[in-house]
């Protein structure tokens, strides 16, 4: 498969793309220090909000989400995946299950759980080796939640903070729905109205809302 291609999602030479990329197209910094360098722009620079929920193809566009100053973890993995793309540096997305274990008073009250689906990640391959790394909480999230930031090394996973600084349960993956090579818009729109149905009901259908 051409993890390296260029899809509707991960829309690599758009412009908004292009200057998100534009200070790692230096020869000097190997892929590793560009995968790094990006992972930790992306993670601090867009903060995480799961409130916000489309199923307008538009707005999973990498363009699209480079324009926003908020994403939650699927936004923040395809404008990654995106990017990594443009540098040349192979990247896929990954879907799974969640259960975040602290300051989920709001999250409950909305979704009516704590479990997450589909949560994103990103899929990396570096030295000819696949990494898991996940955008989506920003620093100062991690701070609100004593929770230390999570940080790529270019060598190992780096996809869930277990335990918050008191030794507490914070996240936790319960289910692996594994990597696409694109996008998978169908599959994420199912599974987010199977598991949440009353959030739908409640927005009679409408493609994008506000929890």
């Amino acid at each position: 498969m051409d993890y390296l291609a260029e899809t509707y999602f991960f829309d690599f030479n758009a412009p908004e793309i292009q200057e998100l990329i534009e200070e790692f197209k230096v020869v000097t910094l190997s892929p590793k220090e560009k995968a790094i360098g990006l992972y930790l722009k992306i993670r601090d620079g867009w903060r995480y909000n799961p409130y916000e929920i489309s199923f307008s193809k538009v707005n999973y566009r990498a363009s699209y989400v480079a324009t926003k100053a908020t994403g939650h973890c699927i936004d923040k993995s395809i404008l990654l995946i995106a990017g990594l793309r443009g540098l040349q540096i192979p990247a896929r997305i990954h879907l799974a299950k969640v259960k975040n274990h602290i300051g989920v008073e709001r999250l409950t009250e909305k979704f009516g759980t704590n479990e997450l689906t589909p949560h994103g990640m990103v899929n990396v391959l570096l030295n000819g080796k696949w990494l898991k790394l996940s955008p989506a909480f920003n620093i100062a999230l991690c701070r609100m939640c004593n929770v230390a930031p999570l940080d790529f090394d270019g060598e190992n996973d780096s996809v869930f903070q277990e335990f918050n600084a008191e030794g507490q349960l914070f996240m936790e993956y319960l289910e692996d729905y594994g990597h696409f090579k694109d996008v998978p818009f169908e599959f994420i729109k199912e599974n987010a109205q199977m598991h949440y149905p009353h959030i739908f009901k409640a927005n009679k259908g409408a493609t994008e809302f506000n929890l």
